[in-house]
């Protein structure tokens, strides 16, 4: 059997199955109570968070981190969504959801000038072009892999002959090939594509966080993700670069 018991990182009720996703629920609650806190915030932040008088949150598909639809019941859900909706409703404007397809084009998307909130894998580089909150959970990095596979371990993915999906843009595009000896990394469009690609057998893994790993095995219903890691990422959310009276 490829995959068994490992950490899941959950959004909402699901957060609550295990202890670490107790912690990353509550680091949610915290996040939310943060940015709603005050109504003093509210009236003094509102120009700087909404220059348009809408608050505009860039998102995108298949992460719990971003956007997500729940398979059952249709509800759109994820971390910049909900962070989204509260500050929205803090601030007392309107909300609205611009949807990208990876979060290298949302943050282009606010570079450009065109959004004002988002949820980001908080890296030194990115940091050179949007501003951070402080860290608001930090996750593993790992592989899914169809469940048919005979790679049982994150470490056993470097070997020679495995391509290894990578989304296009992403942290895990750069820093993967590093650490692969053996193994390719193969850029991907985005996780479903990619999901896609592991369906036909393009693809013998796929690189990104296990929140959205998690996500993505749900959905397919014949993957799962391998036990071990080969990394963190520290998520944080991200707002247009240089409003320091926001940040605060």
């Amino acid at each position: 059997m490829c995959c068994t018991s490992t950490l899941r990182l959950r959004l909402a009720d699901r957060c609550r199955r295990t202890k670490a996703g107790r912690r990353f629920a509550g680091a949610l609650i915290a996040m939310v109570a943060l940015v709603v806190s005050s109504g003093a915030f509210a009236q003094d932040a509102r120009s700087d968070l909404t220059p348009t008088g809408t608050l505009r949150v860039g998102v995108y598909p298949g992460s719990p981190l971003s956007m997500a639809r729940d398979a059952r019941t249709g509800e759109v859900h994820g971390l910049s969504v909900d962070l989204g909706q509260a500050l929205a409703r803090r601030l007392g404007v309107p909300l609205e959801l611009l949807s990208y397809q990876r979060i290298s084009d949302v943050l282009e998307g606010m570079r450009a000038g065109a959004v004002d909130f988002t949820v980001s894998n908080a890296t030194s580089a990115r940091a050179q072009e949007v501003d951070f909150s402080p860290t608001l959970v930090s996750l593993e990095l790992g592989y899914l892999v169809p469940s048919a596979s005979t790679i049982a371990t994150a470490a056993e993915v470097d070997r020679s002959g495995v391509r290894v999906g990578v989304t296009k843009g992403s942290t895990s595009e750069r820093t993967l090939p590093m650490l692969l000896s053996n193994a390719t990394a193969v850029p991907a469009e985005n996780p479903r594509v990619a999901m896609a690609m592991l369906a036909r057998h393009d693809l013998d893994a796929f690189a990104t966080n296990k929140a959205i790993l998690y996500e993505m095995s749900d959905e397919m219903g014949s993957a799962c993700v391998l036990d071990g890691n080969w990394g963190v990422e520290h998520v944080a959310v991200a707002i247009p670069k240089g409003n320091e009276r926001a940040r605060e």
